[in-house]
């Protein structure tokens, strides 16, 4: 029997929700993992939503659930509803709704709060020694929630121009945490707090790295339920 998997959503876009292509890479790799994946999000207003064509907000309101659906196919449910008890893993992919739904990293940087279903989902998996996969900006609510655990989100400083938000990095340090450097086709495990992180898209890189990547991600998650 394959591994149960939650994949929890922040919407739907880069810049106002779930990485649409890390979301994709992530249930591309579970499901060549032989995974069963059932997907979350939390049923909240997103905090700005952005034209993707234009690069700059709306006024327009949308729900954090029902634009995470248009990912899920419509198979989707409350992240309130996720009992850790029911799966081996969780997993989250990144984007910007990530900073901006699931936690006001995006606005606070590392004083931030996290949404109260997103941190009791992240204790409760932990708690139980079940692993956790983050990507891209993700790794920041690991850091947030677990004082002194280690994640990547890539480099600590922008080598070759690839690794604008390198800076990501230090203010992980400063909450307490080690951050490790990797590049973008690798991830790293944190064994003792069973976390794995791979920076994605905080890496400008070809596509297939950065699925590359969440692929490792994905099969040390595996490798940990």
């Amino acid at each position: 029997m394959g591994k149960r998997v939650a994949l929890v959503l922040a919407g739907c876009g880069v810049f106002d929700g779930s990485e649409i292509h890390e979301a994709s890479a992530a249930l591309v790799h579970l499901s060549r993992g032989g995974a069963e994946v059932k997907i979350f999000a939390p049923n909240i207003e997103q905090r700005d939503v952005v034209n993707h064509l234009k690069g700059s907000p709306t006024e327009e309101k949308r729900n954090v659930l029902v634009e995470s659906a248009r990912l899920a196919r419509g198979n989707i449910q409350d992240l309130a509803e996720l009992k850790a008890s029911e799966f081996d893993a969780v997993i989250f992919p990144g984007g910007f709704g990530v900073a901006k739904n699931l936690c006001s990293w995006a606005v606070d940087g590392k004083n931030c709060t996290v949404n109260e279903h997103v941190n009791a989902t992240l204790q409760a998996f932990h708690s139980a020694k079940k692993p956790i996969g983050l990507c891209c900006i993700s790794p920041v609510l690991a850091a947030k929630v677990f004082p002194g655990c280690e994640v990547t989100v890539g480099q600590d400083k922008n080598v070759d121009g690839r690794f604008p938000d390198s800076e990501t990095a230090s203010a992980i340090a400063e909450l307490g945490c080690k951050h490790i450097c990797k590049n973008v086709n690798e991830s790293h495990v944190d064994k003792a707090n069973k976390i794995v992180t791979t920076c994605a898209f905080m890496c400008k890189a070809p596509l297939h790295d950065i699925f590359d990547g969440i692929g490792t991600m994905v099969q040390e998650v595996l490798k940990l339920a």
